[in-house]
């Protein structure tokens, strides 16, 4: 499980679900929609420190991307490591909000040619963002 802290920047709330906005950084933001509101649960309030998680297998490498595409959750980083299987790869990413792992099939990573200290973008869905106190 991927696990980065930040502290809440915004919550937009409609109904029981919040889009909460978590700045990680100074530049980068991450976007998480859960089914919680700042009256169920008191963590969801501006500048409220939080965990941010999510499984590596939510997570998608992009490598050269040149056309806009809705996933809002993305941050660039290196590879620091690539560990390879038959049939999947772990890929761990440093980003300026930490290290991020990504399960991947061995096939894609070979499609990318992925290797360790290149430059590539991590992105998540907002609907795969957990957040914790």
């Amino acid at each position: 499980m991927n696990s980065l802290k930040g502290h809440i920047k915004e919550v937009q709330v409609n109904g029981s679900l919040s889009l909460v906005t978590v700045a990680l950084s100074d530049e980068t933001l991450f976007k998480a929609i859960i089914i919680e509101t700042p009256e169920t649960a008191s963590y969801l309030s501006a500048g409220h420190l939080v965990k941010v998680l999510f499984k590596e297998t939510e997570v998608v490498i992009g490598k050269d991307i040149t056309h806009l595409i809705s996933l809002q959750n993305q941050i660039k980083g290196k590879i620091s490591r690539i560990e390879r299987g038959l049939l999947l790869s772990n890929i761990v990413i440093n980003t300026s909000a930490g290290d991020i792992s990504s399960i991947i099939t061995t096939n894609a990573a070979d499609k990318l040619s992925l290797k360790e200290e290149l430059t590539v973008c991590a992105m998540v869905k907002t609907n795969e963002i957990m957040l914790s106190e």
